[in-house]
């Protein structure tokens, strides 16, 4: 594998946006070439903390594969470029140093992400808050990751004051933004998404048209896959300990991103922590929604969408994707076991193809 070098890093630590890529290999078969529409190609390597893998269907017009392998990188390192916050001569790193009040003319796929990131934080009823790292790095799932404890309430309500997209102002016509109190932007909740569309969009003009791009574990599945038909991919059971699939799905033409709360937390005096972070109260989620996998046009949003409906819980979020029409599977405890659901959007998506498990056993 080659290395992408030093980038955004996952608060999760390569646990939760993982959660579809295990079970990824076994189902997607590239390497049965039978009956298939043309040879498999792979490629991977590192970024963000995480890894990257391509594979898609090679056609006779396509560049040599080291060529693609060096033009998903650069892709990637413009990503890096621009919203990771461990390079200090980033876009975002640049914003996050700015005073109060100042301007930055900053670069279309930064203004892309922001703006979408925005608008999902008011369609989550601030869910969803690309400012929330400073709660996320109190609770000891930042970078670094502290000794596992629980704040002080004072300090959590202090922390608080640095947090909330309403303080970000954009001039989306001249491509600026700037804060109006003192935060701070961190894209690791989103950026891996965008990063998967522009290696989709990057594969799409060289042509290759047949293709499934995963970074972090969100994906964006295009074309068919080795074997002709659409590209098969599972949903994981939620459980600390084995892997286990949930629901199988053939998928084609559309991005998936999971979120969870089972394999990151942390346990003090019987209670569990989870890491995801409600920056509307400052503290982790407490509620029976484990695992969240949305499905939409782009990995951008469908990223972004999977770590907000987590921290709404499964009713409200529920409530809230059926009302925008988002493709989302849930699973929450139940018992000593688990119970699924899903969006009417998301029903198509179970048909020809798919399979699905009555989710159930021990939890951990």
């Amino acid at each position: 594998m080659k290395s992408t070098g030093p980038g955004i890093e996952s608060h999760s630590q390569g646990w939760l946006f993982c959660i579809l890529l295990p079970l990824l290999w076994m189902l997607a078969g590239c390497g049965e070439h039978s009956s298939g529409a043309g040879d498999a190609v792979q490629l991977a390597g590192d970024t963000m903390g995480t890894t990257w893998h391509v594979t898609y269907v090679a056609p006779p017009s396509a560049p040599p594969a080291d060529t693609l392998q060096a033009g998903l990188e650069a892709e990637l390192e413009s990503v890096n470029d621009s919203m990771s916050t461990y390079r200090e001569d980033a876009e975002i790193s640049a914003f996050n140093r700015l005073p109060v009040g100042q301007w930055l003319t900053v670069s279309a796929p930064f203004m892309t992400v922001l703006r979408a990131a925005l608008e999902i934080g008011e369609q989550s009823d601030g869910a969803y808050d690309v400012t929330v790292a400073p709660l996320v790095n109190l609770w000891g799932f930042g970078p670094g990751r502290g000794a596992a404890k629980v704040p002080a309430a004072e300090t959590i309500a202090a922390l608080r004051e640095q947090v909330g997209q309403g303080n970000l102002d954009i001039d989306a016509e001249g491509s600026r933004v700037r804060k109006t109190r003192e935060v701070s932007l961190d894209f690791s909740s989103i950026a891996k998404g965008y990063a998967v569309d522009r290696l989709a969009e990057y594969l799409l003009v060289q042509p290759v048209s047949d293709f499934l791009v995963e970074v972090g574990g969100e994906m964006r599945l295009a074309g068919a896959s080795p074997r002709g038909d659409r590209w098969r991919i599972a949903i994981e059971q939620p459980s600390a300990g084995g892997r286990a699939p949930a629901v199988g799905l053939s998928l084609s033409d559309v991005a998936v991103a999971t979120s969870g709360d089972y394999r990151n937390f942390f346990e003090l005096d019987g209670k569990r922590f989870s890491h995801s972070i409600d920056p509307r109260t400052g503290y982790p989620v407490a509620h029976d929604l484990v695992s969240v996998t949305v499905l939409a046009e782009t990995a951008m949003r469908a990223d972004a969408w999977a770590t907000a409906l987590v921290v709404l819980g499964a009713d409200e979020a529920m409530r809230v994707a059926s009302e925008l029409g988002l493709a989302v599977y849930f699973i929450r405890r139940q018992g000593e076991g688990f119970a699924a659901s899903h969006t009417d959007a998301f029903s198509p998506w179970l048909g020809e193809g798919a399979t699905e498990q009555a989710p159930g056993g021990p939890q951990r």
